[in-house]
């Protein structure tokens, strides 16, 4: 029978594989096994494909059997090429699943559509499945707003071949016409013009008729000439039929869904016309999961300092000096509120925190030794052969941004919000050109210094991390520090074991442009259901047509015969 087959999932524009990891770990109660198998993840960067190949290596281990070997790697005892060698099989199916190539450009189109076609023929005519989202700075509203603010024309937004690549993604569809498709984007798609023409509304047409929209040919590749639609279903809300929703309806906000982290995102589902199943919808939790119970576990960091080597009681003196500093004198005048209390005077509250800053604190490193014991999904997270932290090393900064994410962290613990840049002492707004633009008073990044609350979801974690730690500042005032690349993983959902390969600030991109793997999982359970129901469908089709077959045969002896 078909469901007791691996559906292939192919992974485009995978990133870190957020999305893959979702579906290969997605675990359903009525097997005894992962049902779906990553057969191709197609990635242009360097060091998320890196990531990518690591981790397919680990998938190729049964469920906690990965080798000690693994775990020196991702500890640095030893080096990826001394694991490689130790499991040469792996390593090579690794290799082949993992594809390090640019939809779009010629040559790597050939690469990507051969080996597509190779495992597809062997899949045959079984249901599978296609999962993605091409890159999405073009349609990002933050984006567009940086735009705006650096006076970037709108004719360079225009012709920015970003806003196209989901057109890769329309040719293997029309090309390999999967049973389902999964794709993703940011909410900004849903407000985003090309020439005074909305492209989500555009996109959603293409995908529907992906054969009208990219012609016999598929970059270069020819496609069936059968007739080719597709339904494209939103996953928040329910509908009779795709049509009848409406854009909003696409949007995923992340926190319902048990995501530490209000991220909203555009997801479409598309279904193939000839399978005559409606998928369900993702279920909606009650309680939404703070930012603090995915982090509170990992160790306490201080921040380093850029361009500057300070050791642990450098650094506790430079932070106790706050209290000299001109900034902190105007504290005095600024009183808060909490939900307890009114006019707490913030300069008193400083003053018992620096009371209580560490001397001993050390920055960290791409593996901490600890015990994970999150308060949230514990068995997502955790596992307990690593026995510490991956990638969890805070970055260095600039002194009088120390001062400024100590100020802004503070506030937050008394307020539960995170202050706006109105809100800060004159002496310690930041003297760059993009703090303050527009006209009169209006300050257009307002939020440019942002505290992860401990007890809501966190804001989107985004790939900006890796320029500046200023949207991402730790809740705990006593670090004085911008998230780590593990706590910003843990945020986005990522297990513990998941290792992202490259220099700090690639990791830190990596982690941003994710699907949060448990969102994936969520979604994994969806598309399951809709292939189960279709494979009982063609299950029946199939006896129907050996019965009818057998009938027939029954009928041609007995007319013979006589």
């Amino acid at each position: 029978m078909i469901k007791s087959r691996l559906i292939p999932i192919i992974d485009l524009f995978a990133g870190p594989g957020g999305l893959g990891e979702g579906f290969s770990s997605y675990f359903p109660n009525n097997r005894t096994s992962h049902p779906f198998n990553i057969k191709a993840s197609v990635e242009m960067d360097i060091h998320a494909h890196r990531t990518l190949e690591l981790r397919s290596f680990f998938r190729e281990f049964p469920e906690g059997k990965a080798p000690t070997q693994y775990y020196s790697y991702i500890k640095g005892k030893i080096s990826r090429e001394q694991l490689f060698r130790k499991y040469p099989i792996q390593a090579k199916r690794a290799a082949d699943r993992a594809i390090r190539a640019t939809l779009g450009k010629p040559e790597d189109d050939m690469i990507i559509y051969e080996r597509l076609e190779k495992i597809l023929t062997e899949n045959g005519n079984k249901p599978w499945v296609l999962i993605g989202g091409p890159p999405c700075q073009a349609y990002s509203t933050i984006g567009r707003a940086r735009q705006q603010a650096y006076s970037v024309g709108k004719e360079k937004y225009q012709k920015d071949a970003r806003n196209f690549l989901y057109k890769e993604y329309l040719g293997i569809i029309a090309k390999f016409r999967p049973t389902v498709f999964v794709m993703e984007n940011v909410a900004g798609i849903l407000s985003a013009k090309i020439k005074d023409e909305n492209i989500f509304n555009r996109i959603i047409t293409d995908l529907k008729k992906p054969i009208e929209a990219v012609g016999v040919k598929a970059n270069g590749w020819k496609t069936s000439t059968e007739s080719l639609e597709y339904k494209i279903y939103p996953l928040a809300v329910e509908v009779e039929d795709g049509s009848q929703a409406d854009p909003s309806d696409y949007l995923i906000k992340c926190e319902n869904h048990g995501i530490p982290q209000a991220r909203h995102r555009v997801i479409l589902l598309g279904i193939r016309s000839d399978v005559q199943v409606k998928p369900t919808t993702l279920h909606k939790r009650e309680d939404r999961i703070s930012a603090g119970k995915v982090l509170a576990d990992l160790p306490e960091l201080r921040s380093g300092f850029s361009k500057l080597s300070i050791d642990a009681k450098g650094w506790y003196a430079f932070v106790r000096a706050i209290i000299r500093q001109s900034w902190f004198m105007e504290c005095k005048k600024i009183k808060l509120s909490s939900e307890n209390k009114n006019n707490i005077e913030l300069s008193s509250v400083m003053r018992k925190l620096l009371k209580r800053i560490k001397n001993n604190l050390n920055t960290g490193g791409d593996f901490v030794p600890g015990k994970s014991k999150p308060e949230y999904r514990s068995d997502w997270f955790s596992d307990p052969k690593l026995g510490g932290f991956l990638n969890h090393s805070s970055r260095g900064h600039m002194r009088e941004d120390l001062y400024r994410y100590f100020f802004a962290a503070t506030c937050a613990s008394i307020t539960g919000k995170s202050p706006l840049l109105g809100n800060f002492p004159i002496q310690l707004l930041p003297n760059h050109k993009n703090a303050r633009i527009g006209k009169g008073t209006q300050i257009m990044f307002d939020d440019r210094f942002r505290v992860v609350l401990k007890n809501e979801p966190a804001k989107t974690v985004t790939c900006h991390m890796s320029k500046d730690g200023h949207y991402s500042i730790h809740y705990d005032p006593l670090q004085c520090r911008s998230l780590t690349v593990r706590e910003a993983a843990r945020i986005q959902t990522f297990p513990d074991n998941y290792y992202f390969e490259g220099p700090r600030t690639e990791k830190y991109r990596q982690v941003g442009n994710a699907v949060p793997p448990l969102l994936a999982y969520q979604i994994a359970d969806i598309v399951y259901m809709v292939i189960q129901e279709y494979s009982k469908i063609l299950d029946i089709e199939t006896n129907v047509k050996s019965i009818s077959k057998d009938i027939s045969k029954e009928q041609n002896y007995i007319y013979t015969s006589v």
